[in-house]
């Protein structure tokens, strides 16, 4: 049984920070590591992606093709990541029981009054995945864990 963390908190809080000191301490203690980066604004991760929506859709395009500012683009991206959700399906599937960290876009209208992630995971759930959230805070602390 695969699991997976989700990492979440506003922008620059330190979330691709956090998966990264992530996946270097899983490393060095022998464990599979892989990252999703599901930010599609995020173009300098620092860590080595297993999964990037930015190879399905950028924010970039969906700001030039379809007129939208940024929080209304990352929006959109993740509306489109749910109406092809068989490629997460498809490339988590390839990372067998890799502990898997879901490094989400800081928007808070995201998780306040959009449902696209929610129903990501809800997918993610529903395939096996054990899901848990750490929020990351302004000062890189993380608390939150469930």
């Amino acid at each position: 049984m695969p699991f997976a963390q989700l990492v979440i908190g506003p922008p620059g809080s330190g979330k691709s920070t956090y998966c990264n000191g992530m996946h270097q301490f899983m490393s060095a203690i022998g464990r599979k590591c892989s990252i999703v980066n599901l930010d599609p604004a995020n173009e300098a991760t620092g860590y080595p992606c297993a999964l990037d929506i930015r190879s399905i859709i950028t924010l970039d395009e969906v700001m030039d093709e379809e007129g939208l500012g940024p929080n209304g683009g990352v929006m959109y991206a993740l509306e489109e990541l749910e109406e092809n959700i068989e490629w997460l399906e498809e490339g988590v599937g390839r990372l067998g029981n890799d502990y898997v960290l879901f490094d989400c876009p800081g928007q808070v209208e995201l998780f306040t009054h959009h449902q696209s992630l929610r129903r990501v995971f809800g997918r993610l759930q529903k395939i096996g995945y054990r899901v848990c959230h750490s929020v990351a805070k302004v000062g890189g602390k993380v608390s939150g864990r469930r």
